[in-house]
């Protein structure tokens, strides 16, 4: 149980810290790389105030900044309580065995949601 553990307790304190420290108010934070040198959202581009929204208990918000992130929050949720459970249980730690056409899918879903988010139809999805 100590290695779920530590990894829930980790990204806890992630949250806590985002939570408290409020990304919608400049100087906490650095301004993504990529939108600064190119003016194109990322696919971590509102990121922050995601996490910050989320720790809130903004779900709205939280998806209006960042949805794909949001959907990371839950995916690893479910990752971890399936790990906690197995740890519980005295079972195997639950391995993400990823195949390539799923890491390809990943990867392409992404890149929609970048693209998608930069163009003007798409500006529900920019934060």
């Amino acid at each position: 149980m100590a290695a779920p553990a530590l990894y829930l307790a980790g990204a806890a304190a992630a949250f806590a810290y985002v939570g408290a420290v409020d990304p919608n108010e400049p100087g906490h934070y650095p301004v993504c790389p990529m939108l600064r040198l190119t003016g194109i959202l990322c696919p971590g581009c509102g990121g922050l105030r995601s996490a910050h929204a989320f720790a809130h208990g903004d779900l709205i918000t939280a998806a209006g900044a960042n949805a794909l992130a949001v959907a990371g929050y839950f995916a690893f949720a479910a990752f971890m309580a399936l790990w906690l459970v197995r740890a519980y249980r005295g079972g195997p730690v639950p391995r993400l065995a990823l195949r390539r056409p799923h890491w390809w899918g990943l990867g392409v879903l992404a890149l929609a949601f970048v693209v998608v988010r930069n163009l003007s139809f798409g500006a529900a999805l920019a934060p």
